[in-house]
């Protein structure tokens, strides 16, 4: 049996970890690359890094930040954010980042996705997607630039294209749940995760340990998922990383302990 993974995600503007609620209203939560050595030492799995001001502000993911992260880091830990060729990911793979995140710039430009699957191996390329849902009992669809512009891509649909294209993991955030804690958005986590043969890290809207158990367990009401991704909740410290995979663990998911 496969471990479940545990990831606590740093959304990164100007080097300091912030968070808001549905990408708004950011506050600051630390030093990431203090936060990162923090919970490197606490057991987590991996690291998401994204800096969430690159896209929109068309400039690239501080390299620096990634190079700062690698001294200190002895698990895995993925960058995205401003990421729009294979130059980008070139230069965050030598800074020491294991691997890259595309999001808007892949739905652009599909192709990139190949591009980088070709160039670096499938398993340095995940595709971030944020779906958002306008009614209850609504598709689910692909939203870019940090949520605020949607596009014709049903969820579901275009999961299938980037793993058809190279992807290696999907990263999947449902902006409708984002920072709200009251748990993952299980029906459209567990729809992508069993239409897909490559792993799916569920983001957005943790709130309990039990939010977690749910997005992971392999059940007809569970979200399938292969990892779980959290910030505010470790960030601000309301639930630890070896207090949450105890729990897990103790809910008979395997767990990396």
């Amino acid at each position: 049996m496969l471990t479940k993974r545990i990831i606590p995600c740093l959304d990164v503007k100007d080097g300091m970890t912030v968070k808001g609620i549905n990408f708004e209203g950011l506050r600051p939560a630390g030093d990431a690359v203090e936060l990162a050595e923090r919970y490197a030492l606490e057991g987590a799995d991996e690291l998401v890094f994204l800096d969430i001001a690159a896209t929109l502000e068309e400039r690239n993911t501080f390299t620096d930040m990634v190079r700062s992260c690698a001294k200190v880091l002895n698990i895995p830990f993925t960058v995205g954010g401003g990421i729009r060729a294979v130059e980008d990911v070139s230069r965050l793979l030598n800074a020491g980042a294991d691997k890259a995140s595309v999001n808007s710039a892949a739905v652009k430009n599909p192709q990139l996705i190949s591009d980088l699957a070709n160039e670096f191996g499938s398993q340095c390329v995940v595709v971030a997607i944020d779906v958002k849902q306008l009614a209850p009992n609504q598709p689910w669809h692909v939203v870019i630039n940090a949520g605020k512009q949607p596009t014709e891509w049903e969820a579901v649909a275009w999961a299938k294209e980037v793993e058809r294209l190279g992807a290696g993991e999907i990263l999947l955030t449902s902006m409708n749940n984002d920072g709200t804690k009251a748990g993952f958005a299980l029906d459209v986590t567990r729809s992508i995760a069993r239409s897909v043969g490559i792993p799916v890290i569920a983001s957005g809207g943790a709130g309990t340990k039990q939010h977690f158990a749910d997005v992971l367990q392999t059940t007809d009401d569970g979200g399938w998922a292969d990892a779980a991704l959290a910030a505010s909740l470790f960030h601000f410290g309301e639930l630890s990383v070896p207090e949450l995979k105890q729990f897990l663990h103790a809910e008979g998911l395997a767990m990396r302990l």
